[in-house]
């Protein structure tokens, strides 16, 4: 890494693993930071509790299916249901520039305060800076949240055989961004699917203990997702290209402008991992959540220890897909 910080570096991929690693892993090093997870998992007085923090600096900071306040709610609440918790609490840090407009503050904060409602979250803390004009780009947010552990549930071992399951069409949220920045003017339901996953450890009760992992597959898309499960599993992974969920309209749009889909972000879905003999019925119980119903199983871990993704076409062709690199579109989230 050279001395100079690129916008590459906080696109969710190689760049960003290799920041995180070189300088805050190194410096901040612990047996609970280096699970990697979507959210610390902290035991208190044998309560399992859930931790997670994220900063948002979308632009648009409105756009299609929502806005940077819902943005950042519904990604807090995400992080903690990726690691079986109940969100319930949350904070709210806001860095605003000079001569923002009031309105639209106010917009966001009640965007905030309704999607926190709908996933029955308070907001209960948070803090406030405005900075000189030109010194952030209107508005930037922080959100912190606590949740419990869901029925004690823990990452499990991953091993050969395991299916992976999307719970709904991919690349949406990036694709609406890219529309967005580009000024594009085209035909269609473009919309984020920016959306609190809260629902889905209710519908999957029964189920907890079948359930061996949980991601969301923001920055890098599900390629970037994938590349992480491989590498924590050892295992290789195949994924069936016709399996993947993915609007005809979105495929089109990434294709306009030279876009894989594969590695566009996603804020309203969730990658699981799930045992093979378990899976339909898990999948069948994903697709009654609502915003889930394109729920699939998209591939499965290989018996070969090298830790690889590769999608298979219906031809049997097959091509390696490796985590993101380079740039491809900033702030997305």
């Amino acid at each position: 890494m050279n001395n100079g910080i690129k916008l590459c570096h906080g696109n969710g991929g190689k760049d960003t693993m290799q920041l995180v690693t070189d300088i805050f892993y190194k410096h901040f090093s612990n047996p609970i930071l280096s699970q990697g997870l979507d959210a610390a998992v902290l035991e208190i007085e044998k309560e399992r509790i859930a931790f997670t923090t994220d900063t948002f600096v979308v632009k648009p900071i409105f756009f299609p299916g929502g806005d940077i306040g819902k943005l950042s709610v519904c990604g807090t609440i995400n992080d903690l249901v990726t690691v079986g918790a109940k969100p319930f609490y949350m904070s709210c840090g806001i860095i605003i520039e000079e001569g923002f407009n009031i309105e639209l503050l106010e917009r966001i904060a009640a965007s905030m305060a309704e999607t926190a409602s709908l996933a029955d979250v308070k907001i209960v803390t948070g803090d406030t800076k405005v900075v000189e004009k030109g010194a952030v780009d209107q508005i930037f947010i922080n959100t912190s949240g606590i949740g419990q552990i869901h029925d004690n549930y823990h990452v499990k071992k991953i091993h050969s055989g395991d299916q992976i399951i999307v719970t709904g069409t991919i690349a949406e949220h990036g694709t609406t961004i890219a529309i967005e920045q580009y000024k594009l003017k085209v035909k269609g339901d473009f919309r984020s699917d920016c959306t609190p996953l809260y629902e889905i450890l209710k519908y999957l009760e029964d189920y907890i203990g079948h359930i061996k992992y949980m991601r969301d597959p923001t920055r890098g898309g599900i390629a970037t997702t994938l590349n992480e499960l491989a590498v924590h599993s050892g295992y290789g992974i195949r994924i069936l290209e016709k399996n993947i969920p993915i609007r005809k309209e979105v495929a089109a749009i990434n294709e306009l402008l030279g876009l894989d889909p594969l590695y566009i972000a996603c804020e309203g879905r969730l990658i699981l991992v799930v045992d093979k003999e378990k899976s339909r019925e898990i999948l069948h119980c994903i697709q009654q959540i609502r915003n889930c119903r394109d729920a699939q199983i998209i591939g499965e871990f290989l018996t070969d220890r090298d830790p690889y993704v590769y999608i298979e076409n219906s031809f049997g062709g097959r091509k390696i897909i490796k985590s993101l690199e380079g740039e491809m579109i900033p702030r997305i989230c």
